[in-house]
């Protein structure tokens, strides 16, 4: 849940967070890419839009760079590709490298939310109407790619937030590609789904991952091509494509439909600390469970996930009663 609440002064981030862009600090000259200019069409808060897609502060395939750049490497339909966009006085302007470089600018404005329309949603909380007036430019990515938001939310799976981190940052590294351009140091494009395939179980021991999470994985990149097929569908159809795979449920397709469709509808079920956060914020009830979490979201229907986010960025949550839980390490077994 680290990063899910309002920001705190540090570039560490996580699903729902924000990314603290610094400004101000110059970068080198490097080799130029392809680029693209966008007018978004209301206030955009680059950190808010883009910081759901950061998997922790050493994330290899994101980084938020001093220029207030924010840097991601993906794996596109046409290749590996590395992204750099920032907002200059109003105006997103990007630059990518690579074969997958064309694909990442025509996917630029609805990775920065130009398909989201936040005046869709009519607050019905004092305190969810606070937050929305303190964070304007949260808009809702649509990145287009499913593997990529899917992979890591498996290893997100009974586990705490570090031990899927480092997985993640661990798998990428050593089984992932450099990414192309002038991209900051040690950033990588994730594996193909054939390479995924092919990692060996002791590899997946190493990084902390255990079977039946591993599994998960080689199941899904097994019908990875079946699953990016289900951006061209409406995300309850996708989250319901992605659940015919054993070792998906409810909790991680809509995490993974809330980055790669956009879905404002979305929220996530199954979560450990989300029904209390939610019940909190809204009743009080720190003890709440999914069904009192989706009775008190019900009058904010078709944008559920929205509200969620809001929750979590007002900073309202249960004060805590026992100790973080201690994080496991399977790869010392």
């Amino acid at each position: 849940m680290a990063g899910r609440f309002a920001p705190r002064p540090t570039p560490t981030t996580a699903r729902g967070g924000h990314v603290v862009v610094p400004a101000g600090v110059p970068r080198p000259a490097a080799a130029p890419g392809r680029r693209r200019t966008w007018a978004p069409p209301g206030p955009l808060d680059l950190g808010l839009v883009l910081g759901p897609l950061r998997r922790g502060p050493a994330d290899p395939t994101f980084r938020a760079t001093p220029d207030g750049s924010v840097w991601r490497a993906s794996r596109t339909p046409l290749g590996p590709g590395t992204l750099r966009v920032a907002l200059r006085g109003g105006v997103a302007e990007a630059e990518a490298w690579g074969p997958g470089a064309e694909w990442l600018l025509d996917q630029l404005p609805e990775m920065l939310g130009a398909l989201d329309d936040p005046d869709a949603f009519e607050p019905r909380h004092r305190l969810v109407a606070l937050a929305r007036h303190r964070r304007p430019g949260l808009r809702l990515t649509r990145t287009g790619l499913v593997l990529e938001s899917l992979i890591p939310s498996i290893l997100e799976q009974k586990v705490t937030t570090d031990e899927a981190y480092r997985a993640w940052r661990l798998l990428v590294r050593k089984f992932g590609e450099t990414a192309p351009g002038p991209a900051p140091g040690r950033m990588h494009v994730m594996p193909a789904p054939r390479t995924w395939a092919l990692i060996p179980s002791w590899e997946w021991h190493r990084a902390g991952v255990d079977n039946k999470r591993a599994s998960t994985i080689l199941r899904a990149v097994r019908v990875a091509a079946r699953l990016e097929q289900a951006v061209g569908m409406e995300p309850a159809e996708a989250q319901a494509r992605l659940e015919v795979v054993p070792g998906i449920g409810p909790w991680t397709s809509a995490e993974t439909v809330q980055r790669s469709h956009g879905a404002a509808d979305s929220v996530t079920v199954g979560d450990l600390h989300l029904p209390g956060i939610v019940g909190y914020a809204l009743a009080g009830d720190r003890d709440a469970d999914d069904s009192v979490m989706l009775s008190l979201l019900e009058p904010y229907a078709g944008q559920r996930h929205r509200a969620a986010r809001l929750i979590l960025l007002s900073g309202c949550a249960p004060p805590r009663r026992a100790p973080r839980m201690r994080r496991g390490d399977i790869g010392r077994l």
